[in-house]
């Protein structure tokens, strides 16, 4: 059995006490919700969870005034995944980010159309990332030194369509300044193959390192794993193409490919 103070179990249980109080079993309340009864049955035990949208209408149908889509609030606080918020507390006080990513354009820089598509349209998800960014806007403390530096292919891949990728590159071409630079390494074999991954350096001078995975990111200031992605930073970035060159190469992609 699992635990019974999830908050998912607990809101369940609200679930079950509004539904007793209208005098509705699981089987009648599901007729009127349009919801399986099985799905009210995982719901209530606290093993499914429940959509907005099933919170909105049980809300409607039980008439508890809105409490049940108020209780699912808790949310909120769970915007990233657990193993993301050790990252989060670093990034937000970080004086200097360092960062290389093969794949897809990096959180901090991400348009929100862009990362719309990329968290597979989760709008809690969209707007943490969205607030992540205003560390880089921010006035006091001033903002970290961003560093990024991105494969070709990022420039290629279609993610969301042409419209939302000729936005994300005129963005990406548009926030650099002295404090952020883009860089992008050229298609080929180079020394970032092995996968994403960001510096943070603290106010102090310690650097964190932040590794994806697979299945999750890593957080570490395990000293030879960072002094590690620190030489191999140094070594991706010495191949990548000079900041202007970068910057003509974006806006070349955007008229070439996504125009």
């Amino acid at each position: 059995m699992g635990n019974l103070y999830t908050p998912q179990a607990i809101w369940g249980r609200e679930l079950r006490h509004y539904r007793k109080a209208a005098g509705l079993t699981q089987g009648q309340l599901a007729e009127r919700i349009h919801f399986s009864e099985s799905l009210i049955s995982g719901v209530e035990t606290g093993q499914l969870p429940a959509s907005p949208e099933f919170a909105e209408t049980c809300d409607r149908i039980l008439n508890t005034g809105g409490a049940l889509s108020r209780l699912l609030d808790w949310r909120k606080g769970r915007s990233f995944p657990s193993w993301f918020g050790k990252w989060h507390d670093k990034e937000q006080v970080a004086t200097t980010l360092r960062t290389y990513q093969p794949l897809v354009i990096p959180g901090l820089l991400q348009t929100e159309a862009y990362a719309r598509v990329v968290l597979r349209g989760d709008e809690a998800a969209v707007e943490a990332r969205l607030h992540r960014q205003t560390i880089l806007s921010r006035e006091d403390p001033q903002p970290p030194t961003y560093r990024c530096v991105i494969d070709e292919g990022v420039l290629h891949r279609p993610i969301g369509g042409p419209k939302v990728m000729k936005e994300q590159l005129e963005h990406l071409a548009s926030v650099v300044n002295p404090r952020l630079s883009v860089q992008v390494i050229p298609h080929g074999m180079h020394s970032g193959l092995m996968g994403g991954f960001v510096i943070a350096t603290l106010d102090g001078g310690n650097d964190v390192l932040y590794a994806e995975t697979a299945v999750r990111g890593l957080t570490t200031s395990d000293h030879e794993d960072v002094t590690a992605a620190v030489d191999r930073f140094e070594a991706i970035r010495t191949e990548a193409l000079p900041l202007s060159m970068s910057v003509e190469l974006i806006q070349r992609t955007v008229e070439e490919k996504w125009t």
